[in-house]
């Protein structure tokens, strides 16, 4: 389908209008607010080339009187069409290469601008171009990126550490809690097994039971906190990241990320845990937030990541040879910020 000859919006830049002739862009671009005229543009006056002012021997030119020099540029036959493709169908982004005069493409070593009388971007209502095929994966700081498997692999060895921490610590008060709520829990599942649904003459949980929980939530609460964020702070690794040879690092410097950073890092993940007895509200916060760093590309960026601004990262082996000589550079070639 070939669009048809008139003044339309330049995709390459759609503040303007531009007239299209049916294979490409002629004539100087006008705003868009502007009332276009009727017909195309005046033709412009082709630029002469002027030969090149002659030399005289003495000065270093190896041409001798009487010889012409080669032309620095080949004349064109007069009435010799432009070599341009075929538009492609539609729906499919253009794809011209640079230089070859070509919608889509502004000129040789040109990429992204154009000018006048030269073919601008793609027909009237084409995507422009986009990069060909799947972009490189970012390098933060001349590292890759740590994989999903590995960092969750490494959160459930750290969850490992923290639940053994509670078992001792917190041990007393689960158990606490469990002899305040067995009567009615065990009653409850022996009507259930038995067919009666009725809730009537169910023994009393304990009246300790809802302070019993709150104090388990804190606890487990303030044990992940101690686990977690000073070690993050002064080195960017837990146990489990250290094992798996990844960490957590800033976005602007490959540097510590400092007590403050890693609190708001941790407190998008671990401060749902106080509102696990809201009817698991706090697990299903905590599930958005694991499973959330599938969606985020190219980063692969958690929510607890995107707070506080961090990416986690491969930890590069002494012997890698794409390891970074200077990692005192925050910016080497190549980054991606």
């Amino acid at each position: 389908m070939s669009v048809q000859p008139g003044w339309h919006v330049d995709p390459a830049e759609p503040t303007t209008r531009r007239w299209w002739d049916g294979e490409g862009w002629i004539g100087a671009p006008i705003p868009v607010d502007v009332t276009p005229p009727d017909g195309p543009p005046p033709p412009e006056p082709e630029p002469t080339a002027e030969p090149p002012a002659p030399t005289s021997p003495a000065a270093g030119n190896p041409t001798t009187a009487g010889q012409p020099s080669t032309p620095p540029w080949t004349p064109t036959a007069p009435g010799t069409p432009p070599d341009v493709p075929a538009a492609p169908g539609p729906g499919t982004p253009w794809t011209g290469q640079p230089g070859a005069g070509q919608p889509g493409q502004p000129g040789a070593g040109q990429p992204g601008g154009h000018g006048v009388g030269q073919p601008g971007g793609p027909p009237p209502g084409w995507p422009y171009p986009t990069w060909p095929g799947r972009p490189p994966e970012p390098r933060p700081h001349g590292v890759p990126l740590a994989g999903y498997g590995v960092r969750l692999l490494a959160r459930l060895i750290d969850f490992g550490i923290v639940l053994l921490l509670n078992a001792v610590v917190n041990g007393w008060f689960v158990w606490r809690y469990f002899e305040e709520t067995a009567p009615y829990l065990r009653e409850a599942v022996r009507r259930a097994m038995a067919g009666d649904s009725s809730r009537e003459g169910l023994p009393a949980i304990g009246e300790q039971a809802g302070g019993l929980q709150i104090a388990i939530l804190v606890i487990a609460t303030a044990l992940w906190f101690a686990y977690e964020v000073p070690t993050m702070a002064s080195g960017g690794q837990t146990l489990g990241k250290r094992l798996l040879r990844i960490r957590a690092v800033p976005l602007d410097a490959d540097q510590p990320l400092g007590f403050g950073r890693a609190t708001r890092r941790w407190s998008t993940m671990g401060m749902p845990t106080l509102l696990w007895f809201c009817c698991g509200l706090g697990l299903l916060l905590q599930f958005v937030d694991a499973v959330s760093a599938l969606f985020d590309h190219p980063l692969r960026q958690a929510l607890h990541d995107k707070r506080a601004q961090t990416v986690v990262v491969q930890v590069p082996r002494a012997d890698d040879p794409d390891t970074p000589t200077d990692r005192a550079d925050p910016d080497p070639p190549g980054d991606t910020p």
